[in-house]
């Protein structure tokens, strides 16, 4: 009896000790885990204090090695035309021109043809077509950019001096504004050229983001729209455009910014002349170019820090850009929210 009895007392205990191993199975995976989520978290902290600490490095670089030449011209650097290095006299005015006037005809070119595009692939072409048209414009994105240079200098810019300049000085020879902006000779290389290299590689980022966003469209509002009657330049003007107008901003954000930044290509098709000019088929320079061709050969303290200082003015030109399509983003993204 008394050993039916321990028996008894055993088995109720091993019930008993049973529900105490499993939480402390349990409690031994819930330490595991958040061991592991707190080292996942210190990652991603570390991750972005890195990423912020490099941009602060790089500020700081700019900023030092700017400040002799910053501190010898004062905020005159900045409105001087003027880029002599045997005597010393560096200004920023051209390359800032320049920067700024072949990034505009780049967008200004590169925008309408990217969105028509994206239209076409999505809505008008044909599938068979789709696939191979779509493949083809996301290949200029990884041509190099110096092949698109050696291409400019040899074939493009040729053409341009032989058949295009002539065609565009001739017709507005006597328009008032665009005789100035179309205004001879046609040397074939300059900033109306590389603003035409810059559309091209940029083409395919802008077609590339408006077409997946305009794949994100709704059918049911293309539908609606056709339904009503709307031509499809109406469903692309007051549909499609307004439903994807914040992802259109980006990608123009993100072009501009190639455009803003790229070297190489622009290096050999404008003509690297440190001067401003009305006309967009005279050579100039922008500051990306003048970094890549001077650098190197930059004697003196005063010169290196000049180039430098041309480095922190394109930072800031692009933070601001940037700055400006976050402002531009958010009040969008208000707008729809009401």
């Amino acid at each position: 009896m008394a050993s039916g009895e321990r028996d008894v007392s055993e088995v109720a205990l091993k019930g008993a000790s049973a529900p105490a191993a499993v939480s402390a199975s349990r409690a031994a995976v819930l330490r595991r885990l958040r061991l592991t989520d707190s080292i996942f978290h210190g990652l991603t902290r570390g991750a972005s204090l890195a990423v912020l600490a490099l941009l602060s490095g790089v500020i700081l670089a700019l900023v030092v090695g700017a400040a002799p030449a910053l501190g010898t011209f004062g905020f005159g650097f900045l409105f001087d035309e003027s880029w002599n290095p045997v005597t010393e006299r560096f200004g920023a005015l051209a390359p800032i021109f320049g920067t700024l006037v072949t990034s505009f005809i780049a967008m200004v070119i590169a925008v309408p043809v990217g969105l028509m595009v994206a239209f076409f692939l999505t809505e008008l072409c044909p599938k068979v077509l789709r696939r191979p048209i779509g493949i083809a414009i996301e290949l200029l994105a990884g041509i190099p950019s110096i092949i698109y240079g050696i291409w400019g200098l040899f074939v493009f810019a040729p053409f341009l001096q032989q058949y295009v300049q002539p065609l565009f000085i001739d017709t507005f020879a006597n328009v008032p504004i665009l005789s100035t902006l179309f205004a001879g000779p046609p040397y074939g290389i300059g900033m109306f050229t590389a603003g035409l290299i810059l559309a091209i590689m940029v083409l395919p980022f802008v077609t590339s983001i408006s077409r997946d966003v305009f794949d994100a469209v709704p059918p049911v509002l293309k539908e609606a729209a056709y339904g009503v009657g709307c031509t499809t330049w109406e469903v692309f003007r007051y549909v499609v455009l307004p439903f994807t107008r914040v992802g259109v901003i980006g990608g123009f954000m993100l072009g501009l910014g190639r455009a803003l930044g790229e070297t190489m290509a622009v290096t050999f098709v404008i003509g690297n002349a440190h001067h401003v000019s009305a006309s967009l088929f005279a050579p100039g320079t922008t500051i990306s170019a003048s970094i890549a061709n001077e650098f190197t050969e930059a004697v003196g303290d005063l010169y290196t820090s000049s180039l430098v200082a041309l480095g922190l003015i394109l930072f800031f030109i692009t933070f601001i850009v940037l700055a400006i399509a976050r402002y531009m983003l958010m009040r969008l993204q208000r707008q729809g929210g009401k």
